[in-house]
């Protein structure tokens, strides 16, 4: 593995991890160029048990201030590549955190939760998710919910929302959206994955797509390796254009049998949703240190300089502006 000069200069944001974060995977993400990610510390957890996810993320701040820092404005993250820190954004892969409470959005957004997706595969209160029978749109709750994210700079996540709950989020949001982490169903037709359709309609919206790595959205599953995951960027940047286009690994580093059972569940412990094969990681690509590896990838396929720095970071930079507070 070779860290090009361009993967060194440029701003590597990784749109969606949820490893097992520990020390080890902190030091895995610092030695491959990562400058910020954005890490899942809710599932299918709800109130409660998501704030003390939070509070345990807190104590791994300090804990491992050498190395992270929390990551709450756009400048935190030019901060964190300064500072040669990895900076962690948190965020939601379910609105369940919230409870009922939507005076919760802006606590939780004073703790750092930045990013959050409306609803995980299944239905919630809001929405509905990409793996539930009928998808009965965005809630009357839901309407509010995304006006309150709106109003206070929490990002909106669609990743594994459903279609017509993503149609309702993006006409009503007063900001653009952003699917984090999925991939093209253009190469492979996978409940997980988007449209030509649904990529377009968030794009047009001035909204943002990360492309995942996951071996099992990816067109030849658990034979792929990163050439493959460069091939499924390419497809959306040829679909929707180079600026609003980023990644979003949706690395699960460090995770055990039991996790993916977890994640796989409605719930956590209801039906089972997907399978997803015995190959989790993508070849080349195995690990967070090695994603310098994607960079080189990108510059072997005869990408210019500048459409690689806007994929690893730029185009997230440019997203987090129009939302975030500064």
């Amino acid at each position: 593995m070779v860290m090009t000069s361009i993967h060194k200069k440029s701003i590597v944001i990784d749109g969606l991890v949820i490893s097992n974060f520990t020390r080890d995977v902190f030091e895995d993400m610092k030695a491959g160029g990562i400058t910020a990610a954005n890490c899942t510390c809710c599932v299918w957890e709800n109130f409660e048990q998501t704030a003390l996810n939070v509070a345990k993320w807190k104590k791994l701040f300090h804990d491992h201030a050498d190395i992270i820092t929390q990551v709450h404005t756009v400048a935190d993250i030019q901060k964190a590549k300064s500072d040669g820190k990895v900076g962690i954004i948190l965020g939601w892969q379910n609105s369940s955190g919230y409870g009922d409470h939507l005076e919760a959005v802006r606590l939780f957004a004073d703790l750092g939760i930045r990013i959050v997706q409306v609803a995980y595969n299944t239905a919630n209160s809001v929405a509905c998710g990409c793996y539930e029978t009928k998808d009965g749109g965005l809630t009357d709750f839901g309407r509010e919910l995304i006006a309150e994210m709106n109003a206070v700079g929490v990002l909106v996540d669609l990743s594994h929302v459903g279609w017509k709950s993503t149609q309702d989020v993006v006409s009503w949001s007063k900001k653009p959206v952003a699917i984090t982490h999925c991939a093209p169903a253009g190469l492979k037709n996978h409940p997980r994955n988007k449209t030509d359709e649904q990529l377009k309609l968030v794009a047009d919206a001035g909204g943002f797509i990360g492309v995942t790595m996951f071996p099992a959205f990816l067109a030849r599953g658990p034979e792929s390796g990163v050439e493959d995951y460069v091939e499924a960027i390419e497809y959306v940047i040829n679909l929707i254009g180079e600026e609003q286009v980023g990644v979003g690994t949706d690395s699960t580093q460090g995770h055990d049998a039991e996790f993916f059972r977890w994640i796989t569940h409605d719930k956590g412990y209801g039906r089972k949703l997907v399978g997803f094969g015995d190959v989790l990681e993508l070849r080349d690509f195995e690990r967070l240190g090695k994603f310098p590896n994607l960079t080189a990838a990108m510059e072997k396929r005869g990408w210019a300089a500048r459409r690689i720095e806007r994929v690893l970071g730029q185009n997230w930079i440019s997203l987090l502006k129009q939302v975030w507070p500064a």
